[in-house]
């Protein structure tokens, strides 16, 4: 009797950081593998004016397969300047680019002052607002602030994912109330300070959840073998949607079908069949 071949996966990676410099030497060689193991599309992050440009340069050479997002990073919120939103506007008004950000704040490290991060986060939210596009989000130690002030502008921006949850159910719960999607990530396969994501994933209601890596961070820890390097790559996102399945006590396939398909409806991507791959 011959084998079963598992069903092929399809699965959009929703946060990679591909303009990295680790990435320098085999970018191509990344996306192929990715790609042949299922991860078909990638959203590639923006977190200064540059890198943002330089993602869009990387979607326009990956059309169908990479997309992009344009923002500052909270981490970088003290360059923000009035000259910055127009730079954002430009390169959002690009075909390949299809959300604001990454923007949000980060209280965890504050390499920018809190205000300046709030300036800089929401001059982004009003952009997404006038542009009609979603908001690829970061919070980190500043749930209370994120949710504040999101609410406050939340009549007006269509979309926005919380990307890379970490936090705590009272903050999965106010995002949730506000409509917003969730990111989940390789954080879950650690043992030591994922766990308390486990019990929250069946919270997350199937058409609110979608997937990514983070890459080249946040590699997760629970691969066999141990990887030579500690640098994440898209291609593992099969292996954080395996681990997450089984937590819900669902076939991998079901769920990459549902993440999938809510991040081609977030983002505005085509289905992988049409696109050009």
């Amino acid at each position: 009797m011959s084998e079963t071949v598992p069903e092929a996966l399809d699965l959009v990676d929703i946060g990679v950081n591909l303009a990295d410099d680790c990435f320098d030497a085999d970018r191509e060689a990344v996306i192929t593998r990715a790609v042949e193991a299922g991860v078909g599309q990638m959203i590639l992050t923006g977190t200064t004016e540059a890198e943002s440009e330089a993602v869009l340069r990387l979607a326009e050479q990956y059309p169908g397969v990479c997309y992009a997002t344009a923002g500052i990073h909270p981490h970088y919120a003290k360059d923000y300047a009035a000259s910055s939103l127009k730079t954002l506007k430009s390169l959002c008004l690009q075909p390949a680019v299809c959300a604001v950000g990454e923007t949000g704040l980060d209280f965890n490290r504050n390499f920018s002052l809190p205000e300046q991060q709030e300036q800089a986060f929401a001059a982004q939210i009003e952009l997404a607002a006038e542009l009609a596009m979603p908001l690829f989000v970061h919070e980190r130690d500043a749930g209370q602030r994120v949710f504040e002030m999101l609410k406050h502008y939340r009549d007006h921006f269509p979309e926005a994912v919380v990307h890379c949850f970490t936090a705590e159910k009272r903050d999965l719960y106010r995002y949730l109330d506000l409509d917003l999607h969730i990111g989940i990530t390789g954080w879950v396969c650690d043992e030591r300070r994922g766990a308390h994501l486990i019990p929250l994933l069946s919270e997350i209601p199937p058409g609110r959840l979608m997937l990514e890596t983070d890459a080249p961070y946040l590699m997760p820890r629970d691969l066999k073998p141990k990887p030579k390097t500690r640098r994440n790559e898209p291609v593992n996102l099969v292996h954080i949607c395996q681990r997450i399945a089984a937590h819900l006590n669902i076939a991998p396939q079901q769920l990459a079908a549902q993440t999938s398909a809510n991040a081609r409806r977030f983002f505005s991507l085509p289905g992988i069949q049409d696109a050009n791959v």
